[in-house]
């Protein structure tokens, strides 16, 4: 690794934990870059997973206030599930060889896409109109950790539309068991690419460090930018990473 390779690591973790600050899709910005970097791309989700996990963790800790039971289940059994759900969607990934994997992001990036795209107006629409009981929600959820566990990006925005649907609850009361759940499944994932030598520490910790400041400043960000301009910007990036994931695997 060259001093440049680390600083690009750690300027991609600054716009990773900036997206993830401002809309979430930080996983758009950081697993690219370690692939270009030259890492497997289920190394590179590993190592993408883990050094965007402490950002993950201070946003839980700075929502923990507003958690509050959902659809009359509690948020340690949504967490538990949860738990289960990443650990199961990591060790997926550690058995998915490489040339699987890279066939089978570009649809996990569209999936991600268009939830980050249309996942909010989706859960308001459909949310005035369904309403699914607990065993449901439970299952969904189960789906929506495996996925977070495997892959994750765009899963906080799933998770968001697909609660909206579930229980009802309006979308900006869902900010803290939204982070939690985030946090809960890419923990688990950690500790399971951590345990089977998945991560690549070299590049690991620049970007890290580069996810804490771009959080940071993406947070301050978030504070004046508007809406429109951060949803466009993300929507951008997203797509963009998703064409040439596509490019990549079947052109």
């Amino acid at each position: 690794m060259t001093l440049a390779d680390l600083a690009f690591a750690a300027g991609a973790g600054m716009l990773g934990g900036a997206m993830n600050a401002l809309a979430g899709g930080g996983t758009f910005a950081t697993m690219p870059a370690l692939i270009a970097l030259g890492l497997p791309s289920p190394i590179a989700n590993a190592t993408s997973n883990v050094a965007l996990q402490p950002g993950a963790v201070a946003s839980a800790w700075a929502y923990r206030a507003g958690l509050e039971p959902m659809s009359g289940l509690s948020v340690r059994l949504l967490t538990a599930i949860t738990f289960a759900g990443g650990m199961a969607g990591s060790l997926l990934l550690v058995v998915t060889p490489t040339r699987i994997f890279d066939l089978v992001i570009p649809w996990l990036l569209l999936l991600a896409t268009i939830a980050i795209a249309f996942g909010k107006r989706a859960s308001t629409v459909l949310g005035e109109r369904i309403r699914i009981g607990p065993k449901t929600l439970i299952c969904a959820q189960t789906l929506l950790g495996i996925y977070g566990g495997y892959f994750g990006g765009g899963v906080g925005l799933m998770m968001t539309a697909t609660w909206g649907l579930l229980s009802g609850a309006e979308p900006h009361k869902l900010a803290a068991p939204r982070t939690l759940m985030l946090a809960t499944a890419n923990a688990a994932a950690a500790i399971v690419f951590i345990a089977t030598g998945m991560v690549r520490w070299m590049l690991c910790l620049p970007m890290l460090a580069g996810a804490l400041i771009g959080g940071y400043l993406g947070a301050r960000l978030g504070l004046i930018l508007p809406p429109r301009v951060i949803r466009t910007w993300t929507i951008l990036i997203t797509g963009v990473t998703t064409a040439v994931f596509f490019w990549r695997a079947y052109a």
